[in-house]
């Protein structure tokens, strides 16, 4: 049976509003609901008690995602982390099963949602037109998923540098202004295309 709707979970409101904006440019076949538990601690305090309610209706036609930020955690403990907690509360995560049967999919950005706004520089300057079109062809900035000293932050020294943002860079007011214009396909970022390509495989025939 075809994926109609997903679950997703992210971590603060920034990410929230963005996906608001995305999923439907991604899979417009597919419902979603979103779900912003306000932290990542927050998050991986309250996952396995929300996948257990899951784990008691969840129907055949849905799918949870979980989408949570690297930061400063080891990719692959941050994912045996979540994957433990599906299991947990027995439901089958995409990286456990050899089907199309999962349940659950787990998916890292790296390092912030804001590597996908880096992955996709063309809508930041749509949105901020004072911001430089050169910023990807820059040494630090070339490899989105990779920015040294954190990309939100280097997202708001570009920002406010071109006069945005002066007193703090407002992640959500950004999220939605920069995403409207992002193209799914040409994204640079590769969490975002591990994303991309698991929406666009869930609805695919």
């Amino acid at each position: 049976m075809q994926v109609e709707h997903i679950e997703v979970f992210v971590e603060e409101p920034s990410a929230e509003a963005a996906l608001r904006i995305l999923l439907p440019k991604i899979a417009p076949q597919l419902t979603a609901s979103v779900y912003n538990l306000q932290s990542k601690t927050n998050l991986l305090a309250q996952l396995p008690y929300r996948l257990q309610g899951y784990s008691r209706w969840l129907q055949s036609n849905q799918r949870i995602v979980v989408l949570i930020d690297q930061d400063q955690n080891d990719c692959s403990e941050l994912k045996s982390q979540l994957e433990a907690m599906a299991a947990g509360a027995g439901l089958v995560t995409k990286t456990a099963s050899r089907t199309a049967a999962y349940q659950v999919v787990n998916r890292i950005v790296v390092e912030e949602l804001e590597a996908w706004f880096f992955g996709d520089w063309a809508s930041v300057c749509k949105a901020y037109p004072r911001v430089p079109t050169t910023i990807p062809r820059q040494a630090r900035y070339r490899m989105p998923d990779a920015i040294p000293g954190g990309t939100w932050e280097a997202l708001e020294r570009v920002l406010q540098k071109a006069g945005y943002f002066g007193s703090g860079l407002r992640k959500i007011e950004a999220a939605r202004a920069i995403a409207p214009y992002m193209q799914p396909e040409i994204n640079t970022s590769n969490s975002f295309q591990v994303f991309r390509r698991t929406l666009v495989e869930l609805i695919s025939p």
